[in-house]
């Protein structure tokens, strides 16, 4: 059976954990169920493709901007603890675990799909490098759970709860979604959804009089920052410039020049300045790779949906949500760290010592991506005020939720690294404490999870998304009202010009 685990291996690491190859795959089987040409159908696929490592690139460079100011931060505050970094807890649960998470992954997609098929959630989760995520995290969990000798167990209860939590918890965001993008033609793929829908539901709590972050008002002479990119970068400048001036004056002088390799501090200052230009130059880079992939999915998703998935809407990675809010973005991401350093101060002073748990570093990257659409998500229901809170909330709880999980981890849990988005956090806790009891308890409390998921999905997709519930519906009132009144206004005033021209012309 070795040869069925090299091939189950190769496509699951080298295609299903490709986002763009995916993405391209999915594109054209789409064109060809809508019986476009050969030519068409390999355009199409190569644009979506190019459109995702276009993605990709730039949050490539969001990343490597935000590493070296993690580290400056760092070393500055002279924090220790855990950092969440999905892709190295990945790295090293592969090295035992990576023939077993293959399984799961393959298996899990095809129980995703045959849901999508066969129940009103017709969600087509198609974030490659967070389904490998997912399928490694329940692997590990299930195996620290059952113990040696029930591969095969940790195989098929994993695939199952991997292919429930793809295409529930699209479904239990997918209000706000719509709410966002306007429409009914995508869906959002990740799992940081639970930070998501607490950032919409803070933001409708909160923000019933606030206005969206996108209709900021700024002075004449500060038009310049109604440009996204300008604002963002502009932002970021000011985060670098002062804490590497911090790092400067507190750190000895080689130890700090050595975060940016730079020769000596007026160049570790512009170091710092062109990582902050390079963030904003990310940020732009992924929004031109939303843009470019959703125009080629979208049409060719309408093929899978009358063909292989009726209905079926394509989840996709957070980034699609950034250009519905540029501004939101950034109050997100800045929202989302201060929440982090908040519960990191909650960790130490009352969680650790009290319950053992782990100190978990804000990680500029998870707040970027995830605080940044909880700001989306914050700001669609309750606009600037939302965006904060969102944001904040979501930092909150992807500080705490990882340091719970690193308790159901088993040796894994002491790598210095875990797995940093919220539906991480509560869905891997969730099941380990299921598994923890033995493996018949495990294997009935493993699938009462799924077919509680599957049910309360079912339920909510048939009563709350097609009835049209529309989240913030007090606050969209008021804006309508608002917005009717500043027209009122400018219709007298408009009114009374016309009349007084009028009055003039009489007298002349």
């Amino acid at each position: 059976m070795e040869w069925l685990v090299v091939i189950l291996n190769f496509i699951g690491q080298q295609i299903l954990n490709v986002p763009a190859y995916l993405i391209g795959i999915i594109t054209a089987i789409g064109l060809m169920a809508l019986k476009r040409n050969a030519g068409q159908v390999v355009g199409g696929a190569l644009k979506a493709a190019l459109g995702f490592l276009i993605l990709g690139a730039g949050a490539g460079v969001v990343v490597g901007s935000l590493d070296p100011l993690g580290k400056l931060i760092l070393a500055v505050t002279g924090a220790q603890g855990v950092i969440p970094t999905n892709e190295v807890i990945t790295a090293i649960a592969q090295e035992q675990f990576g023939a077993q998470s293959a399984y799961v992954l393959t298996l899990g997609f095809l129980v995703m799909l045959a849901l999508a098929r066969f129940t009103p959630l017709k969600y087509v989760f198609l974030t490659g490098h967070h389904m490998v995520f997912m399928a490694t995290m329940l692997t590990v969990v299930l195996s620290v759970g059952f113990g040696d000798g029930f591969s095969w167990l940790v195989v098929i209860i994993g695939a199952l709860l991997l292919g429930v939590i793809m295409v529930v918890m699209p479904a239990f965001v997918h209000p706000w979604t719509k709410k966002i993008t306007g429409n009914d033609t995508i869906a959002i793929g990740h799992f940081g959804t639970l930070g998501y829908i607490a950032a919409g539901a803070a933001g409708q709590a909160v923000g019933r009089r606030s206005k969206s972050t996108e209709d900021i008002n700024f002075p004449q002479g500060l038009k310049f920052l109604r440009d996204s990119m300008v604002s963002t970068s502009l932002s970021m400048v000011l985060i670098y410039m002062v804490f590497a001036i911090w790092g400067l004056i507190a750190l000895p002088l080689e130890e700090a020049l050595a975060i940016f390799g730079s020769a000596d501090a007026g160049a570790f200052i512009m170091a710092g300045f062109g990582q902050a230009l390079m963030f904003g130059v990310g940020v732009a880079v992924i929004l031109y790779g939303v843009r470019t992939v959703l125009g080629e999915l979208v049409p060719a998703f309408q093929g899978i949906a009358d063909k292989v998935v009726p209905g079926a809407r394509p989840a996709l990675d957070i980034p699609i949500v950034f250009p519905f809010g540029a501004n939101a973005v950034l109050i997100g991401f800045l929202s989302s760290f201060a929440g982090g350093l908040i519960a990191l101060g909650i960790l130490a002073i009352w969680l650790n010592p009290v319950f053992g748990l782990a100190l978990i570093l804000p990680g500029m990257v998870p707040h970027f991506f995830t605080g940044g659409g909880a700001g989306v998500y914050g700001n669609a229901t309750g606009g600037r005020l939302g965006a904060m809170i969102g944001g904040f909330v979501n930092g909150v709880i992807i500080t705490i939720l990882p340091a719970i999980l690193l308790l159901v981890l088993g040796d894994l849990g002491f790598s210095n690294s875990t797995f940093g988005d919220a539906d991480f956090g509560w869905f891997g806790t969730l099941v380990g404490v299921s598994v923890s009891g033995g493996v018949g308890m495990g294997v009935a409390l493993s699938v009462l999870i799924v077919v509680v998921l599957v049910s309360a999905a079912i339920i909510y997709q048939i009563r709350v998304v097609d009835k049209g519930w529309v989240p913030g519906a007090k606050r969209d009132a008021w804006i309508a009202e608002e917005k009717a009144a500043e027209k009122a206004i400018l219709d007298a005033e408009k009114a009374e010009r016309k009349a007084a021209k009028e009055a003039a012309a009489s007298d002349n």
